[in-house]
């Protein structure tokens, strides 16, 4: 199966590789990530791997040889990687029968330079020095570049959040234009970065659309959007629920939607057959109401611990049901906007393969006692 990929590492791992990012695992137990970087170190190229497993990093430095025997391992455990060098950028695809697809573009203006520091900073996609007007309108960045001493979590957020959008974009279709729609979006720094990112970035012919009840804010977003010139950020007044604008969409985000509000997005994100969501749930109170359990009940009658398992709970059902129609669906960590526990985001890639999980589902509603309002939402729905 990997006659095409050794030969692209054989081929790429030297002076002019860039990065690399090795993601979209075969198995929820085992590593969620690996980065690779060039490094110099006494005067020899070795090559850094980061692999993310069990919200820890562990870190490699190999030579070339070893670099490409570690990565030909790695990816016997992962569907893509996408490999940058100073000329071109390659999307490596495994199918699930083995098949190797790789995909070659061309960077665009001029070659990229090499960062060979061993001990350099974060390699964040939004970098600080560089001017991006929208994070200086947001408060985030100053009119230099510099990123303002208390606005640091909310940088490192934005910049988390791309990663994650980093990781999904074999699943969108460069040769079109691609729906995205952000519910609850809020004051929208996320959705800015994610319009910035793919449009101006990563050059895809992408229109997003924001949905938020509070009227001021979205006048101010579409206020920013015009001045920016992004023609294709639009942001609308409207209740999740009840949008109806578009029929086709590629990517769903719901990001801190309060309760049920999530719930009406993921079904509304089914229904569109969305092939990528991205959802950071907040206050999940429905289920806190409804859980009872005899065997559970000396746990639950602690009202902080009853809340916290209750989210939990909310989220991990989520993630089930989504399973059942057809998503690979992974639960992942993510900087809260409040910097509270509520740090977890489901991310869910369509892969039409069905979860026959139905039964199990009913046994975990019966146990907690919960009727889940996704459930009933995806159950009117059908399959």
């Amino acid at each position: 199966m990997m006659k095409e990929l050794k030969e692209l590492l054989n081929n790429n791992l030297n002076m002019d590789f860039l990065k690399a990012t090795l993601s979209n695992p075969k198995e929820k137990d085992g590593a969620k990530k690996v980065k690779v970087r060039p490094i110099l170190k006494k005067n020899q190229l070795l090559f850094q791997c980061e692999t993310y497993r069990n919200n820890q990093v562990f870190h490699g430095n190999y030579a070339a040889d070893e670099a490409m025997h570690v990565l030909m391992e790695h990816m016997q455990q992962f569907r893509q990687m996408q490999l940058e060098t100073k000329k071109f950028r390659y999307t490596v695809l495994i199918s699930k029968k083995g098949k190797v697809t790789i995909q070659k573009k061309q960077q665009e203006g001029c070659e990229k330079e090499v960062d060979l520091s061993h001990n350099r900073s974060k390699a964040y996609i939004l970098q600080e020095g560089i001017v991006v007007p929208f994070l200086q309108d947001l408060g985030v960045m100053t009119s230099e570049g510099k990123i303002v001493r208390n606005k640091y979590d909310k940088f490192r957020q934005i910049n988390r959040f791309l990663e994650f959008v980093e990781d999904i974009l074999p699943q969108l279709d460069q040769n079109r234009e691609i729906t995205i729609l952000d519910f609850g979006c809020g004051k929208s720094y996320l959705t800015f970065a994610m319009y910035y990112y793919l449009h101006h970035l990563k050059n895809y012919d992408v229109r997003i659309i924001g949905l938020d009840l509070k009227k001021e804010v979205i006048r101010h977003c579409n206020e920013l959007s015009r001045k920016y010139g992004y023609e294709k950020l639009k942001f609308l007044e409207g209740n999740i629920a009840d949008y109806t604008g578009v029929e086709e969409v590629d990517m769903v985000v719901t990001l801190h939607a309060c309760d049920t509000a999530t719930d009406f997005a993921l079904d509304k994100a089914v229904g569109w057959n969305a092939k990528v969501i991205l959802s950071v749930p907040c206050c999940q109170h429905e289920l806190n109401g409804q859980i009872q359990n005899e065997v559970l009940a000396p746990i639950l009658k602690y009202g902080l611990v009853k809340e916290r398992m209750a989210a939990l709970i909310t989220d991990a059902m989520r993630a089930e049901y989504l399973e059942g129609y057809g998503y690979d669906t992974q639960i992942l960590e993510f900087i809260d906007m409040e910097h509270t526990p509520k740090n977890i985001l489901i991310r869910a890639v369509k892969t039409g393969k069905k979860k026959e999980n139905e039964e199990s589902i009913r046994a975990c509603e019966a146990f907690f006692h919960v009727t889940p309002t996704l459930g009933k939402l995806l159950e009117e729905r059908g399959k």
